[in-house]
């Protein structure tokens, strides 16, 4: 995957993985979406399909509030306030247990519902504003959703199609 340069390249690249992700997570039944068959996020863990779309639910809010923050004008807490960027594994887990009571078909429509308002968030930016300057560290604000909605989809897709072939699910 080439890494998107302008708006219309992230708006595809972004809404290309969805789709394909989207598809792989439409054949999972239900009844199999706990279950910890998956490679974790965080060294020596399993987690399940529940805990893969949770991971990426917490992703795509934490881009929407650093976005908004920034936006007002306040300081933003990366990646997130009481976690520094090696301790993902640890923010992983939390994403899980945000999620843990919901359903397989509820998770789905969350991450459906956070998608589109990623979308509509880089629909409202230009091309400057995404790529024009640095917004966090050397990272432009185009980069920083990229690494933290298309990438996550794709890897989360990788994970899941090994894990549905390995586990027998068509």
């Amino acid at each position: 995957m080439t890494v998107p340069q302008d708006k219309p390249e992230l708006l595809e690249a972004i809404r290309g993985s969805y789709r394909k992700l989207a598809a792989d997570l439409a054949g999972v039944p239900p009844q199999r979406s706990r279950e910890a068959t998956l490679e974790g996020h965080a060294q020596g863990t399993l987690m399940s399909v529940c805990d893969l779309v949770a991971y990426l639910i917490g992703w795509n809010e934490l881009v929407l509030k650093w976005c908004d923050g920034k936006a007002r004008g306040q300081a933003v807490a990366f990646p997130e306030a009481g976690y520094r960027w090696n301790e993902l594994g640890r923010l992983a887990q939390k994403f899980y247990a945000d999620h843990a009571d919901a359903s397989f078909d509820d998770l789905l429509r969350k991450l459906a519902a956070v998608h589109a308002r990623i979308i509509a968030l880089v629909e409202q930016q230009t091309d400057a504003s995404l790529y024009g300057s640095a917004w966090y560290e050397k990272y432009t604000q185009g980069r920083m959703i990229q690494l933290n909605t298309s990438s996550p989809y794709a890897n989360a897709r990788a994970r899941l199609r090994r894990c549905k072939k390995a586990n027998h699910i068509a």
